[in-house]
């Protein structure tokens, strides 16, 4: 069998995979990060290959002893371990296209143990000050729209129904098409960067959105070792003033957010509790 020769001019123009726009779980999405990275580290290991070649001495030397046994296991290890940092972006690139979404790290590591959901005790910790807070009947019949997209959030990211849906009040009181002034847009208002960083193909669709800004909640969550404070202050004013201030930041619009969205919280469990 002749060696395989691989030559490439541009590497993701030859990754065609369709998304079959099905709802992968979680342990799918990481069985398809580990396939994409097994592919990648094929790739890479090709090219090395492809590249000595090229040079005919290999990695060893021309007349080194065992050069071609010893070429191949490098050439196999150097593209293993480059496929598990950032590699060359072609298994991102493939498990965006199966997906819709870019790795996070509870696909990247399954050993990742995922954010505690918050019961009502939990949220109340050092939160006594806050009450609960009422929204209009207009939001709450505008979100009752997203209760299955919320529910399916909640469940792939670990991140209470509740927060998720405060969060969508306080941010665009449930309207999938506003715009902030800043350019933050949708349900959860995104801004562009932060949508990419997410995966999200069309931050004004409902699904994408509410999945994008969920699992930014979970990573927030999960920097900030479950504070909830912290997390919703990181979201809104960005987890570089948190680090920055070691806390809240002093910002006035940051603080009354936060009061708000645990206040809405508050509402949606005295509510439920009531029923």
């Amino acid at each position: 069998m002749n060696d395989l020769g691989l030559k490439i001019t541009n590497g993701q123009k030859h990754i065609q995979v369709t998304s079959d726009s099905r709802n992968f779980s979680v342990s799918e999405k990481q069985r398809l990060a580990e396939v994409s990275k097994q592919f990648e580290s094929l790739l890479t290991s090709m090219m090395l290959k492809s590249m000595n070649q090229t040079t005919g001495n290999g990695m060893f030397g021309e007349n080194s002893f065992g050069g071609d046994f010893f070429d191949s296991i490098f050439q196999f290890e150097i593209a293993n371990q480059m496929s598990k940092g950032t590699g060359l972006g072609v298994a991102e690139q493939i498990y965006r296209r199966l997906t819709g979404e870019s790795f996070s790290p509870e696909v990247l590591n399954p050993k990742l143990k995922p954010v505690e959901k918050f019961s009502k005790i939990e949220v109340q910790q050092n939160t006594q000050e806050i009450g609960p807070v009422k929204p209009s009947n207009q939001s709450l019949s505008r979100l009752d729209k997203y209760d299955e997209i919320i529910n399916y959030a909640s469940e792939t990211y670990g991140v209470d129904k509740n927060i998720i849906k405060s969060v969508i009040l306080a941010e665009s009181s449930a309207k999938e098409n506003a715009v902030s002034s800043a350019n933050a847009k949708g349900l959860m208002q995104i801004i562009d960067s932060t949508a990419k960083y997410l995966g999200i193909n069309n931050v004004f669709d409902p699904k994408e959105n509410i999945m994008g800004g969920t699992k930014y909640l979970s990573q927030l969550l999960r920097r900030y070792n479950g504070d909830l404070k912290f997390a919703l202050a990181g979201y809104n004013a960005g987890p570089g003033n948190v680090d920055k201030y070691n806390g809240i930041p002093p910002f006035t619009e940051t603080q009354t957010y936060v009061k708000r969205v645990i206040g809405y919280i508050k509402n949606f469990e005295e509510t439920s509790n009531a029923l």
